[in-house]
């Protein structure tokens, strides 16, 4: 998502929101970014469907299955990748190439989780532009160099 807002300064900002399908590293919290990659969801989605197959093929014929069971096990077996998809990290930028009287480039930059988070926080950014001629210091966006 792109937006172009005037600040109050008379600037015109770009704040753009895009989604990052990889965990961005930050010093912080470097030891818990490794991991084994893709391969143990793999696996444990292939244990999942053969556990759910087995299931459906050792039911005596004469059992009647009801839909809201097979809804249940669809819905368990969706809950893990809906959350990893609706949870994924956001980058916010807002930038602007300055005037060429006394106000330089600027970028500021953000992390948020999630679609609708980044949303609320991008118009945020915005009307704090709008107001303040730029983006408020104590809010998820730093500046940076």
């Amino acid at each position: 998502m792109n937006r172009v807002v005037r600040g109050s300064d008379g600037r015109m900002w770009t704040v753009k929101t895009n989604v990052e399908w990889s965990n961005p590293i930050a010093a912080d919290e470097f030891e818990h970014d490794v991991n084994g990659g893709p391969m143990p969801g793999v696996i444990m989605g292939a244990v999942l469907l053969f556990l759910v197959v087995v299931f459906v093929v050792w039911t005596p014929p004469e059992v009647v299955v009801p839909p809201w069971l097979l809804l249940a096990l669809l819905a368990a077996a969706l809950f893990f990748p809906v959350r990893w998809v609706l949870r994924r990290p956001w980058t916010i930028r807002a930038e602007t190439p300055g005037d060429h009287d006394e106000h330089p480039p600027e970028t500021w930059l953000g992390v948020v989780r999630g679609g609708l988070n980044a949303r609320q926080e991008a118009a945020k950014v915005a009307r704090q532009i709008e107001l303040y001629a730029e983006p408020d210091m104590n809010g998820q966006l730093q500046p940076v160099e």
